[in-house]
């Protein structure tokens, strides 16, 4: 049976490169699917990047300026400067870390090019394209107390509002494409909203409703309503401080002591659409990349398949994606070896298990299940794929699947009927002899009293049957 162990652990390690949504249908023997999807639904977002198909181009007849971008993204600043001293402590506190700079700057410039054009294709300040380094460090994974997650770090009611898709198959807070759409789009309507950027960027941070509370009880007390005139929280205090320190930084890294890392101004990879269910394992096998570069690229997958039915793409460095194509041509067995079924009733992992003919071990594993737990009615688990089943699995599961999980009831053992106590009956003042209820006879009345299912042992205690 497949494994989950080596996906799982590379997905915890996971950063993901920067990407550019160029793909097509690569096809092969089996990856024309024979389970109809119904309509596509396939995001804007993706569909409007450029294209092209595998079948009759190469990959390497894409081509774009190598110049530098770095020297693009200078000369794409636009906002002022922001007169405070945090921003000379924010930029003295990261020029003394060249480490930890050099590292973020290395996992950015593998996400850059596409932030960087999306952000000029709109107008907006190319500082906007340095925001995930405040935000995350630009680790796909990252994912805060608060629960945000991503290089842009959306929460998950404003991923939900911006239309990002989180569910059990995948979470796009961490798809380098939608999230960064999503997150522009977002900047956008704050700026709309406040007419500066540095105040739009608070609302980000803060939220649009504080940024406006803040503004008015500034107007209501005669005050300026700029950024640096709002009362507000210190970590929104610092958060165009960090902004301008890494503007600083790409400005001048050798005032500072830093080195950026060599980025031409082109793209980086390919993105090519899933047809058919396909083994993130088996992807990347025939990508010929390893498991954990496969999901630096691809970090929105939650599980060790991706669906053809949620209109997935894969995405692979240039020369990778033609690897990709002629591997896929070759290959003759199944793609994928995971198949979702739906949980009617709430039931126990064990016995889920025992229904569906699977290794309970492996279906806590690959679902994420601690022990203890009970799979809640209407929840959504994967499980191996039989050799029978060649379908794939559904649009309805693939985009409405969720897996909730509940603590099972508390058994409560009864009590035990104790037997009668002797009674004692007053004796009249007839002479009639005094009435006592033998003790025996009350035990057995508290027997004949013990529901049937659960049986009285001779310890007189209640056996309770689970």
């Amino acid at each position: 049976m497949p494994s989950f162990s080596s996906y799982r652990l590379a997905l915890l390690s996971a950063t993901v490169l920067a990407l550019l949504g160029l793909g097509g249908c690569a096809t092969g023997p089996d990856w024309t699917s024979d389970t109809p999807t119904g309509p596509s639904t396939k995001d804007q977002r993706v569909t409007k990047a450029p294209r092209i198909n595998l079948d009759d181009q190469a990959v390497s007849s894409l081509q774009a300026p190598s110049n530098n971008l770095w020297i693009h993204i200078r000369n794409g600043f636009q906002m002022p400067e922001l007169e405070s001293p945090l921003v000379i402590k924010q930029t003295i506190w990261l020029s003394s870390r060249p480490d930890y700079v050099q590292r973020s700057m290395a996992r950015s410039s593998r996400y850059l090019f596409y932030i960087v054009q999306e952000v000029n294709q709109r107008g907006m300040p190319s500082e906007l394209a340095l925001l995930p380094f405040v935000e995350s460090a630009f680790n796909p994974q990252a994912k805060s107390i608060a629960k945000a997650s991503g290089i842009w770090q959306f929460m998950p009611k404003t991923g939900k509002d911006f239309k990002l898709t989180q569910n059990v198959f995948r979470d796009e807070r961490r798809d380098v494409l939608q999230s960064t759409d999503a997150a522009l789009d977002y900047l956008q309507r704050l700026y709309k909203q406040f007419g500066d950027w540095q105040l739009a960027l608070a609302a980000y941070n803060w939220g649009e409703g504080n940024v406006q509370r803040a503004i008015r009880k500034n107007q209501a007390a005669g005050l300026p309503t700029t950024y640096s005139d709002l009362t507000m929280p210190s970590e929104t205090r610092n958060y165009v401080p960090k902004l301008m320190a890494y503007r600083n930084i790409v400005m001048k890294p050798e005032a500072y002591g830093i080195v950026l890392p060599e980025l031409e101004n082109h793209p980086y990879f390919v993105a090519i659409d899933v047809t058919r269910d396909i083994d993130v394992n088996l992807a990347a096998k025939l990508a010929e990349l390893p498991l954990d570069e496969f999901l630096n690229l691809n970090p929105s997958f939650n599980k060790p398949v991706i669906l053809s039915a949620a209109n997935q793409q894969i995405l692979l460095p240039f020369i990778h994606a033609e690897t990709f194509q002629e591997n896929l041509k070759q290959y003759q067995k199944p793609l994928a070896s995971w198949t979702a079924v739906f949980i009617p009733k709430s039931t126990s992992p064990e016995q889920a298990a025992k229904d569906l003919g699977v290794d309970v071990a492996q279906l806590r594993e690959v679902n994420g299940i601690p022990k203890g737990m009970r799979i809640k009615g209407g929840s959504t688990v994967l499980i191996p794929k039989s050799a029978s089943k060649t379908s794939d699995i559904s649009v309805n599961l693939a985009e409405n699947a969720s897996l909730s999980l509940e603590k099972p009831q508390p058994v409560s053992p009864k009590k035990a009927i104790k037997p009668a106590k002797t009674a004692i009956k007053a004796a009249p003042t007839q002479g009639k002899s005094v009435a006592i209820t033998n003790p025996k006879s009350a035990k057995t009345t508290a027997q004949k009293a013990t529901p049937s299912s659960n049986p009285t042992t001779s310890s007189g205690k209640i056996a309770v049957k689970n």
